[in-house]
């Protein structure tokens, strides 16, 4: 590791003579462009001031300083154009603008600064890995590097004279449409760096693996760390330790007894993630079920979230995750319209569940400082067919808990075994379809006279062994009603929630603002992230949180707590 810091000096001595890596040609702006679509802008959820967004990259803490950076395109509300948007938070609610880290400015990455990670080196140094795409349209990875150390907000970043680190040639043979979004990096018990790049080969997903002794000079090991066939390409791979006996996250560098790793990849819009075994000596994941690989098994969010990435909080001992949220446009004209696009989720915990098999995520607790004018319910009973509205609440920027129980279940649907897919079951029974154990939840951004809403509900149906099936919802089918329907998506989502109704609450947590809509099934095990565009925000006043239930049983809410949210300072 001491010869990573001659490296790092090496290359402040080049670009001091050589004028490489000078960001300072684009200054940040906080200015927003006002148009009537500003209502749809969020209260506490980040976006930058104007103009695209996408994935999230590097997020880290450095000198008591969150950094958040993210793919920007700094011209237009379109993909394209993209340097690295660069944000600093002292609690990751709020947020101040810097100037971008990384512009496009070099040979390897003339047509963009696409994503990558930050790594934390030998005495807590910084350092970049992304993917650069050169004038031939070849992904190479790169690396940048803080010119100044203490500057606790790393306002500049120069780029190395030894870039690329990787390219694609005719020894690698690697498709260099396909090879991108470089990890974390972690520090292997021999005393050598690791990281993956995303890639695909005939169309198998694949995390390339890397081996470097100066995080400069890297090398391909001859397997990958993961693969799977017929899976298509892997973007946006993560890779990083869980523990089995305890709460707090790990540095993404920990190994050993009473540690799992967790590999993620972005894929067909979606994030997915198995949990299983990493051998340092074999340089292999293996996962604990291949059943729940890549693309079969959990994802981070059954709705709108992906390109997501983590970062180990050291002030904090979390694992922290954030993750893109797209707009719901068919119409791209619609985001230049409005002057901007793209937002990240609440920056999430996640954690492994005892039961070793999949993670909880939880919104981070930072976000609870935002809460006010707290509206509580205790115990009361939802009759069947029964709708309430929640008052006293800001609807259109909210955070809403509860949980659901039933004391009986007889009145269970029957789950039919050709449902292989929840979120067609969802489409299909919506929650305007009556049912037995529900649909039961929430409809949030809500008309007066319910024509317009969002509904997050669960159904519980019976299985054929006698066990019990949770169903959770997000049906957007009547969410943006007054806008043209093939301007915007519309679609229905759903999981299955690894919940046992005869012996838990159904917990479910919602966050509320303005056009988007997280909601947390089981403490967690489920998420679904959703944007919507409804009308009636136009008006002040117009916008209702209500509770229902349009099943033919009762159920029961043990707790209801809603409070209207403070808006964020971002950017």
């Amino acid at each position: 590791m001491g010869y990573v810091s001659s490296v790092w000096l090496g290359v402040l001595a080049f670009i001091s003579i050589h004028g490489y890596g000078n960001i300072r040609l684009f200054e940040a702006s906080s200015r927003v462009i006002q148009t009537p679509d500003q209502i749809y802008r969020t209260g506490y959820h980040f976006q930058p001031a104007k103009y695209w967004m996408n994935d999230p990259n590097g997020p880290m803490i450095y000198m008591g300083i969150y950094h958040f950076f993210y793919q920007y395109n700094p011209y237009d509300a379109q993909a394209g154009n993209i340097v690295w948007g660069h944000s600093t938070s002292t609690d990751l609610v709020n947020w101040t603008p810097q100037p971008p880290a990384l512009l496009r400015s070099e040979p390897y990455d003339f047509k963009g600064c696409f994503s990558g990670s930050t790594t934390l080196l030998s005495g807590g140094k910084p350092a970049i890995l992304y993917t650069g795409v050169d004038f031939s349209d070849n992904q190479v990875q790169n690396i940048a590097v803080p010119k100044n150390l203490a500057d606790p907000y790393l306002t500049e970043w120069v780029k190395s004279p030894h870039n690329p680190l990787i390219a694609p040639n005719s020894v690698n043979k690697i498709d260099g449409q396909n090879f991108r979004d470089p990890t974390t990096a972690w520090l292997n018990p021999d005393g050598n760096w690791r990281m993956v790049v995303g890639n695909q080969q005939n169309g198998n997903g694949i995390g390339l693996l890397y081996r470097s002794k100066n995080f400069i000079d890297w090398i391909q090991a001859e397997n990958p760390l993961h693969f799977m066939n017929n899976s298509g390409m892997w973007e946006c791979p993560d890779f990083f330790p869980v523990s089995t006996i305890s709460q707090n996250g790990l540095e993404t560098s920990t190994m050993g007894p009473n540690v799992k790793h967790v590999f993620k990849a972005s894929k067909a819009s979606t994030d997915f993630y198995t949990i299983g075994t990493y051998n340092p000596n074999k340089d292999i994941f293996i996962p604990d079920n291949e059943s729940l690989d890549i693309g079969l098994g959990f994802r981070y969010d059954y709705g709108k979230f992906y390109a997501s990435k983590s970062f180990f909080d050291s002030a904090t001992s979390r694992r922290i995750l954030f993750g893109w949220v797209n707009e719901s446009v068919n119409n791209l004209e619609i985001n230049s319209i409005r002057g901007w696009a793209g937002l990240q989720g609440i920056p999430r915990r996640i954690l492994l569940h005892k039961s070793g098999n999949q993670l909880l995520q939880s919104p981070i607790v930072e976000i609870e400082k935002l809460r006010m004018n707290p509206v509580i319910e205790e115990t009361t009973v939802l009759m069947p067919g029964s709708v309430r509205e929640i008052t006293g609440v800001n609807a259109t920027q909210a955070d809403v808990e509860m949980s659901f129980s039933a004391k009986t279940l007889e009145k269970a649907e029957k789950w039919e075994a050709n449902w292989t897919n929840p979120q067609q079951v969802c489409s299909i029974k919506g929650a305007s379809v009556k049912g037995g154990l529900g649909p039961f939840g929430l409809l949030v951004l809500a008309s007066k006279d319910m024509q317009e809403y969002t509904a997050i509900f669960f159904r519980i149906f019976k299985g054929d062994n006698n066990n019990f099936i949770v169903l959770m919802c997000s049906d957007q089918t009547r969410s943006s009603l007054h806008l043209p329907s093939s301007d915007y998506d519309q679609t229905t989502y759903g999981a299955l929630l690894n919940v046992d109704p005869l012996q838990e609450k159904l917990s479910l947590r919602t966050l509320i603002d303005h056009s988007i809509v997280e909601s947390f099934g089981g403490e967690g095990k489920a998420c679904i992230t959703a944007r919507v565009y409804p009308t009636n925000l136009a008006v002040d006043g117009a916008t209702h949180l209500y509770v229902f239930n349009n099943g033919s049983q009762s159920v029961d809410i043990s707790k209801l707590t809603a409070w209207s949210m403070k808006t964020a300072q971002i950017n």
